[in-house]
C-alpha cells in the first residue's frame, strides 16, 4: 500500500491528533482487542484491520516518530523521502529539512542499520478506569459507603495471562526472532515495524487458551463497596487501588478512580467548602434583633439577628459549613437575610406603620438627587 492510499493514522485509532498519549494507548488497546485474529480467526478483514491498527499505534506512541508523522505525514516514513530531502545537503541538511537538529531524531534508524534490535517494552502497569457516581449533597458533607458495580478487564485465571492454553507455552516468533519488530525499508530510512506474525508481542501461541482467546485476559463484572469520604464534590477522585486493567508483561494493575457528582440541594448553595441559605425575617426581628432559628446541616439552632438588620446582609455560622475533602477543618454556613414585607394589613395595623413613621422620621431616600438626563 502506498503512502498516497494509507489512511489517517489519527483515523485508524478514532483519536483527535491532540489526543494524549493515554487516549492513544486506550484506544489502541480497545481497537486491538476488538480485532486480535485469534479472537477473529480466518477473518482476513479483521486480520489486516489489526496489523493497519498495529501500524499506527507503532507511530503514534512514539514522540519522535509522530512528530515527524504531523510535519509531513506518511512521506516520513517512505524509503525515498530521506534521499530527496538530502539530495545534495549531505546528513546535516536532510536531518535539518526533516525538522530535527541531530542525531536524536534517527536513533532507531541507525540502531537497526547496525544490527541493533528495538526490545518489547517492560513491565507496564495497566489501565486506570474511572466511573462517575452522584452522591447527595448530605452524602457529601458526611460521607457514605455506597456499592457500585463495575464491569473491568482481569487477568484470565485459565493461563494466568500467558493467553497459552494450560500445558502449553508461547513460543519466540519465527519471524522477528522475538524483538517484536521487522526493519523495513532501504538505505537513511529503515524503520522498525510491528511483527506482522506475531503482533508486536514477540511469541506466538500455537494453542491460544480457550478461556481468552489467547487475549490474557477476560471481563469480570463485580460489585464494589465503595467509601465516599466527607467533603467529596464536584470532580474529586476516589482511588481504589488495584483493582483498573491488568498489567503487562508482568506490570502491576492499574487503579478505578470514582469521580463524584454532587446534586443540587433544594435549600443549600455549595460554593467550594462554604454553604450560603437565605432567611426570611418579619420587620419586627429585623429591626428589634430577635433571634430566629435557621437550618444547618446539623439541625436547626438559634441565630441572633443584629439589631435593624437589613435585606441582602450576610451573618455567619463559623463551622457550620463542609468538611475540607482529606481534613483539616470546616467551611462556614453564611446566611443572607431577607426582610418581609407584611401584606394585607387591617386598618388597625397600617395606622400602627404611620404611627411608627412618625416616631421614626428618617428617610431612607435622603440625599438622593437626579435631574434627568439632558436632552439632545
Amino acid at each position: 500500500m502506498s503512502a498516497t492510499t494509507k489512511r489517517d493514522y489519527y483515523d485508524v485509532l478514532g483519536v483527535s491528533k491532540s489526543a494524549s498519549e493515554s487516549d492513544i494507548k486506550k484506544a489502541f488497546r480497545k481497537l486491538a482487542r476488538k480485532f486480535h485474529p485469534d479472537v477473529n480467526p480466518g477473518d482476513k478483514t479483521s486480520e489486516q484491520k489489526f496489523k493497519e491498527i498495529n501500524e499506527a499505534y507503532e507511530i503514534l506512541s512514539d514522540t519522535k516518530k509522530r512528530q515527524q508523522y504531523d510535519q509531513f505525514g506518511h512521506a516520513a516514513f517512505d524509503p525515498t523521502f530521506g534521499q530527496a530531502a538530502g539530495q545534495g545537503q549531505g546528513y546535516e541538511g536532510f536531518t535539518r529539512n526533516a525538522g530535527f537538529s541531530g542525531m536524536h531524531g534517527f536513533e532507531d534508524i541507525f540502531s537497526n542499520m547496525f544490527g541493533g534490535r528495538i526490545r518489547p517494552q517492560g513491565p507496564e502497569k495497566g489501565e486506570d478506569i474511572t466511573y462517575t457516581v452522584e452522591v447527595d449533597l448530605e452524602d457529601a458533607i458526611f460521607g457514605k459507603t455506597m456499592q457500585v458495580d463495575l464491569k473491568h478487564q482481569v487477568t484470565c485465571s485459565n493461563c494466568n495471562g500467558s493467553g497459552a492454553q494450560p500445558g502449553t507455552s508461547p513460543r519466540t516468533c519465527p519471524t522477528c526472532r522475538g524483538s517484536g519488530n521487522i526493519t523495513q525499508g532501504r538505505g537513511l530510512m529503515q524503520i522498525a515495524q510491528p511483527c506482522p506474525t506475531c503482533h508486536g508481542t514477540g511469541t506466538i501461541n500455537p494453542n491460544p487458551c480457550s478461556n481468552c482467546h489467547g487475549s490474557g485476559v477476560v471481563e469480570k463484572s463485580e460489585r464494589l463497596n465503595v467509601k465516599i469520604p466527607p467533603g467529596v464534590d464536584n470532580g474529586s477522585k476516589v482511588r481504589m487501588a488495584g483493582l483498573g486493567g491488568p498489567g503487562e508483561r508482568g506490570g502491576p494493575p492499574g487503579d478505578v478512580y470514582i469521580i463524584t457528582k454532587v446534586r443540587p440541594h433544594p435549600y443549600f448553595e455549595r460554593k467550594g467548602d462554604n454553604l450560603y441559605s437565605e432567611a426570611n425575617v418579619t420587620v419586627k426581628e429585623a429591626a428589634l434583633g430577635e433571634k430566629i432559628e435557621i437550618a444547618t446541616v446539623d439541625g436547626m439552632v438559634s441565630l441572633s439577628l443584629p439589631e435593624g438588620v437589613q435585606t441582602g446582609q450576610q451573618l455567619k455560622l463559623k463551622g457550620k459549613g463542609v468538611p475540607h475533602f482529606g481534613g483539616g477543618g470546616l467551611g462556614d454556613h453564611y446566611v443572607t437575610i431577607k426582610v418581609v414585607t407584611p401584606t394585607s394589613l387591617p386598618e388597625r395595623g397600617k395606622e400602627l406603620l404611620r404611627e411608627l413613621d412618625r416616631l421614626s422620621p428618617s428617610s431612607p431616600r435622603r440625599g438622593v438627587t437626579f435631574r434627568g438626563f439632558s436632552k439632545r
